[in-house]
């Protein structure tokens, strides 16, 4: 049982190791980056990794919804003409919910940068 999982151990390693091995004979340039690929040639100010702050996040969620509402928007039009009235009261209710979570976006200080 331990001898089937140290071959196995070792041949995921051997395998890591050639693979990375050949990467190394057949690439364009073996050495690593000596300029950055990205940001004209500047050297980057933060990590590539690094996170965003959490202000952006609410700010995302609102954009997201208005992009949601969109999808709903562009079907209703063609067949408002076809439903009459219900239809442009149910849209205007969807836009009331939608204006109430900005609303409460807004109230929760969501919009606010500073």
């Amino acid at each position: 049982m331990y001898l089937a999982a140290a071959v196995m151990l070792l041949l995921g390693a051997a395998v890591a190791v050639g693979a990375w091995r050949l990467h190394r004979v057949t690439a364009v340039d073996p050495a690593p980056l000596a300029t950055l690929p990205f940001l004209s040639g500047w050297r980057p100010r933060e990590h590539a990794l690094s996170r965003f702050h959490a202000r952006y996040y609410p700010v995302t969620l609102l954009f997201l919804a208005f992009d949601v509402e969109m999808l709903y928007m562009y079907p209703w039009v063609t067949v408002v003409a076809e439903v009459g009235v219900s239809a442009v009261v149910e849209m205007f209710v969807f836009l009331g919910v939608l204006m109430v979570g900005v609303l409460w976006a807004w109230r929760e200080g969501a919009l606010r940068w500073v």
